[in-house]
């Protein structure tokens, strides 16, 4: 085919419309499609338009890209958007020095092309025409829609668009301008509407006109993006961009969303293409991609969207499982809409009206954090078992990349014994982030998820770890998604996850105090103490005390030997000596073993101890003592090895601190927020023994820790969630 042909590369809805059209004026088509069936139906009874009851057909050549290698001229791209980059890996090698490519595509493609082949032989174009392929090689037209076509940045119109739109006249009205800029982001308000309405089964119209909060605030949220960049909006069809901005008129928008109801009622099209992506094709929606553009605008610029952001999460929920759509998603997202001062022009506030939106927001995707808990649960992590520790860790990286993107800058720090150590650092205000520490592993043996899998009874969820600690880095993640959705902000984070704290972090602590250190503040993620907080732990020590004896035959020569079991009972009674509970410590002789035989003075016992002191002080009271352990019977020895496996978390002044800022947010929450101290450790011992404040507990709303029985609550998640959020949110404004 010679220059003047046209190769249309992507022969879906709109591609297959503009071929059609340019084929039946006569003009040179060539149409690549990677989906082989609709390109075999192609070639076997020609390109089909139904309209009603009545089809038409063109013979058109057609071919896979892998069965055409010859050059290409003139480009109109009308791939989904997700497909760009592998389009232009093929149309790059072919096209000829004075061709060109001109994306009729949904979304912002025009600069990524540009990239690609170059910003002369870019052209620009905004199209809406409402057509689906309904069987392999036949296009439903469902009904008038528009089309514009330019240069990029606004350039005036040249001979080469010109030329391109006489010949569309086949199609339609189609148009040449120097503002497709401002017909694609006009429409990016409008599409944003469409893919809400997706959300649920019924028609574009019924529910535009049903949930207008919803649907005035996304378009709403997308030209505020669009007026940060100066773009100049344009009306197409019977949308009135104008009328959707902040300020606009009330009466003038209600009246402009009757009449864009009214025309959708006319088309053949009831639904919107992304609901038939999701409920038909099942496959992967484009508009995730449309609008990656519309949120990077919007960071740069401080925009709030809030709600589209919402919108998009639905849409990717329903890609796993479309049976989800349901309007009770377009009601949650009213209330959502309802609740901003954006809703009226302004940024989402301080105080009750920040914790209110996000409070919402979680409310309405509780379902999704039940989910996230039951996959994560069902990740076996039992902190012996490095293989399975390996296999949850890389699940759980798979999951963080879904959930908050890729991070700044990730590290894995390699542990020969026990699992590996995660660090993932996510950027926000402040030059120092705050530390989110948790661990992933469990002490739960492997093959405890045969007998005892993940289950939910109403607001009850039991399972091996849900509530030490696998919901409480989910609650974390949910926090941070709820901040990026609301456009609220949030200091940079520091995520740290460990695989060996359920036996004592030997081998994290050090890089625990090394991140600890760099950081200024951490939040630790281990469970809630019925509800409150943990601002003190105590220190906790792992010692063994060895008596070393002389064995002899106890009944041919009783006196020749010395008993090391009577020894260390001594010994036993002299350490219960130095409990102290008035001063929070405590002592316990957990395991003792000794002696070989019943007629053998025992040559060797042992007993191992844990330790629990509250203060520093008592911690040195304690080590002293054992440091000073004599044997009564002078002819055995006594060797005391182990050491303070934990420091003491004592409740200091950055402590409270953090502990008041909690309690604060939980107020504008609309509950009260208690702390206590306890007698568990955990790895923010060894962070605030670093000097560095620490808010443990915020973790899990349950009980059960390291039993049968342990659970949490579906309600504590987002309580839980919600209180992060905010605790963060007001961590970056200080």
């Amino acid at each position: 085919m010679s220059s003047d042909s046209y190769t249309v590369v992507g022969a879906g809805a709109i591609g297959g419309t503009l071929a059609f059209s340019l084929a039946r004026a006569g003009h040179r088509v060539r149409l690549i499609d990677t989906d082989a069936a609709h390109v075999t139906a192609i070639q076997d009874r020609g390109l089909t338009v139904a309209r009603g009851e009545h089809r038409e057909s063109v013979r058109v050549e057609a071919a896979t890209p892998d069965a055409y290698d010859g050059p290409v001229h003139r480009v109109l791209l009308a791939v989904k958007a997700q497909a760009t980059d592998a389009a232009l890996d093929w149309i790059a090698s072919r096209l000829a020095p004075e061709g060109w490519v001109v994306s009729f595509q949904n979304g912002f493609n025009e600069e990524l092309i540009a990239d690609r082949i170059g910003p002369d032989r870019t052209v620009a174009a905004f199209v809406n025409i409402f057509a689906d392929v309904i069987e392999p090689g036949v296009i439903l037209d469902g009904g008038a829609g528009a089309l514009v076509v330019g240069e990029r940045h606004g350039a005036a119109v040249s001979e080469r668009v010109a030329a391109l739109v006489a010949d569309l006249q086949s199609w339609g009205p189609a148009v040449a301008s120097d503002n497709v800029e401002g017909y694609l982001w006009a429409k990016a308000g409008f599409g944003a509407m469409l893919a809400a309405t997706a959300l649920a089964d019924a028609p574009m119209a019924e529910l535009i006109d049903r949930h207008p909060l919803t649907m005035h605030e996304v378009a709403g949220e997308v030209f505020d993006v669009a007026e940060a960049l100066g773009v100049e909006l344009e009306a197409f069809d019977a949308f009135e961009p104008e009328a959707f901005r902040r300020g606009a008129d009330p009466a003038v928008r209600r009246a402009a969303t009757g009449r864009l109801t009214a025309w959708l009622a006319t088309q053949a099209k009831d639904r919107s293409g992304i609901w038939r992506d999701l409920a038909v094709r099942r496959r992967p929606v484009e508009v995730t991609t449309h609008y990656a553009e519309v949120f990077t605008q919007a960071e740069r610029h401080g925009v709030s969207t809030p709600v589209l952001r919402s919108v998009i999460a639905g849409l990717r929920e329903l890609e796993r499982d479309p049976g989800l759509m349901a309007e009770e998603r377009l009601v949650a997202l009213d209330r959502l809409a309802g609740s901003l001062p954006a809703a009226h022009g302004g940024p989402v506030g301080p105080g009750r009206d920040r914790a209110r939106a996000v409070r919402q927001w979680l409310d309405a995707h509780r379902e999704d954090m039940v989910d996230d808990l039951a996959a994560y649960t069902s990740q076996g992590s039992a902190s012996d078992d490095r293989e399975a520790l390996a296999a949850c860790l890389t699940w759980v990286r798979g999951w963080l990349d879904g959930a908050l993107g890729a991070p700044q800058a990730e590290e894995v720090l390699e542990r020969e014994r026990t699992g590996d150590i995660l660090v993932r650092r996510y950027p926000g205000t402040g030059d120092r982030p705050v530390l989110l520490l948790g661990h992933y592993d469990t002490v739960w043996p492997t093959g405890t998820l045969e007998e005892w899998p993940f289950r939910r009874d109403g607001d009850l969820i039991t399972g091996p770890g849900v509530f030490d600690m696998k919901a409480g880095l989910v609650q974390a993640v949910w926090s941070l998604r709820a901040l990026d959705a609301l456009g609220l902000p949030r200091p940079a984070c520091t995520l740290m996850l460990s695989g060996d704290e359920e036996t004592g972090s030997l081998t994290s602590s050090e890089a625990i105090v090394a991140e600890a250190r760099g950081s200024r503040a951490a939040l630790v993620f281990e469970a809630a103490a019925d509800g409150a907080v943990k601002t003190a732990r105590k220190g906790v020590g792992l010692f063994t005390v060895t008596v070393t004896g002389k064995e002899a035959h106890a009944g041919l020569d009783p006196d020749a030997g010395a008993s090391a079991v009577e020894e260390l009972a001594h010994q036993i009674l002299y350490l219960a000596g130095l409990r102290d509970p008035e001063a929070g410590t405590s002592l316990n002789v957990g395991v003792i073993e000794g002696g070989t035989r019943s007629n053998v003075t025992a040559g060797r016992a042992v007993a191992r101890l844990d330790v629990r002191v509250a203060t520093a002080a008592e911690q040195d009271r304690i080590g002293a003592a054992l440091d000073a352990l004599l044997p009564v019977d002078g002819r055995t020895s006594i060797e005391v090895t182990g050491g303070w496996n934990r420091p003491v978390f004592e409740r200091t002044a950055g402590v409270a601190e953090l502990a008041e800022l909690a309690r604060s947010c939980a107020g504008t929450l609309g509950w009260d927020l208690r702390e206590t101290s306890v007698g568990g450790a955990s790895d923010g011992n060894f962070v605030v023994a670093a000097g560095v404040p620490v808010l443990d507990g915020i973790g899990a709303v349950g009980s059960g820790a390291h039993a049968r029985s342990e659970n949490t609550s579906v309600a504590g998640m987002v309580e839980r969630a919600a209180l992060t959020a905010m605790v963060l949110t007001s961590l970056s404004e200080r």
